[in-house]
C-alpha cells in the first residue's frame, strides 16, 4: 500500500534567518537610534540595522520638507473659498435689494460690510504670512 504524505502548514523558507544578534542602548543612544531610524524611512528597524551594518558606504538621510507644497495647497483652497464668498456676496446683495425695504436692507448690508472688512483683514494677514513663509523657505532651501 502507498503511503500518502500530506504536508500542511507554512512552506519552509529557502534561506531562513536563524541567528539573532542583540544590542543594548542607554536612553541617549536609543533616542539617537530612533531619530536615525525615523529619518531613514525604512519600514522596519531590523531592515534599517542590516542596511547600516552591511551597507558599507556612508549613511545618508534625505529629508523632504512637505510644508511648502502643503501650504500652497491650503492657500489655493482658501482662495477658492474667497471666490465662493464673493459669489455669495453678490447673490445676498441682490436678494436684499429685491425682498427687503430700503431701511432693512441697509441695516443688513451694514452687517455684511463689517464682515467683509474682517475678511479683508484676514486676507492681508494671509498675504503677510505667505511672504514670511516664502522668505523663510527660500532661505532654508538654498
Amino acid at each position: 500500500m502507498k503511503e500518502k504524505t500530506k504536508r500542511t502548514g507554512r512552506i519552509p523558507k529557502l534561506n531562513p534567518k536563524t541567528h539573532c544578534v542583540m544590542v543594548r542602548f542607554d536612553d541617549e543612544e536609543h533616542a539617537r537610534f530612533l531619530t536615525m531610524y525615523e529619518q531613514s524611512g525604512e519600514y522596519a528597524k531590523a531592515v534599517f540595522i542590516k542596511a547600516r551594518v552591511f551597507g558599507g558606504g556612508k549613511f545618508k538621510v534625505i529629508k523632504v520638507d512637505n510644508s511648502f507644497p502643503e501650504y500652497y495647497a491650503k492657500l489655493s483652497d482658501l482662495n477658492a473659498q474667497f471666490r465662493r464668498i464673493g459669489v455669495n456676496y453678490n447673490q445676498v446683495v441682490r436678494e436684499l435689494k429685491s425682498h427687503f425695504s430700503e431701511k432693512k436692507a441697509m441695516a443688513l448690508l451694514y452687517k455684511l460690510e463689517e464682515t467683509t472688512r474682517q475678511l479683508v483683514a484676514v486676507s492681508r494677514e494671509i498675504i503677510a504670512l505667505t511672504q514670511k513663509f516664502e522668505h523663510e523657505w527660500l532661505r532654508t532651501s538654498m
